[in-house]
């Protein structure tokens, strides 16, 4: 089927330009906006990204502040690990997440870090689709799919949580962010 083979090719080849591809110019607000959608896989017309969620994500501690209204590498880094993760992961479970990156301090590490995991999970899901899947059998490939994102994130939750335990300093920070 064509548009498996489509698929998997792109999940197979598409991936964030590396650290040092990043524009290394400061760019405003609307030009982030517009740069985004290039750093992931994405199949539809919606907006990856809008000026109100970066603010969010900044006030919410996932992305460094602007250096006045211009953002440089180490923000589109954050803002594409925070994108990619989005979807499947809440604010304080990305603080957490990122918060336990070896060399977390370090922007540059955690956007390597990131993208070397992005690539092993595109990697795999390419792995799990073979393009000859007949159009009967779709809706079992989507059951699996989807089943194999359930059981990842049930899994991924578990050890955020086993990340917080370790960590008292996290589960204060959280506490705070509520009050």
């Amino acid at each position: 089927m064509e548009e498996l083979k489509r698929l998997k090719d792109r999940l197979e080849q598409e991936r964030p330009v590396a650290w040092n591809d990043l524009p290394d110019i400061a760019l405003y607000m609307d030009q982030v906006i517009s740069y985004m959608p290039r750093q992931l896989i994405n199949f539809k017309e919606e907006e990856l990204l809008t000026s109100a969620m970066v603010n969010n994500y900044i006030k919410d501690g996932l992305v460094p502040r602007a250096d006045g209204k211009r953002y440089g590498p180490v923000h589109l880094g954050y803002l594409t690990a925070v994108c990619a993760m989005k979807k499947v992961l809440s604010v304080k479970d990305m603080r957490a997440m990122l918060g336990s990156v070896p060399d977390s301090k370090e922007p540059e590490a955690i956007y390597n870090y990131f993208s070397r995991a992005l690539d092993a999970a595109l990697s795999e899901a390419a792995a799990n689709l073979n393009a000859d899947t007949p159009e009967e059998e779709l809706p079992q490939l989507a059951l699996s799919l989807g089943l194999r994102s359930y059981a990842n994130q049930l899994a991924c939750a578990r050890v955020l949580d086993i990340i917080r335990e370790r960590n008292p300093e996290e589960g204060k920070k959280q506490k705070s962010d509520k009050e």
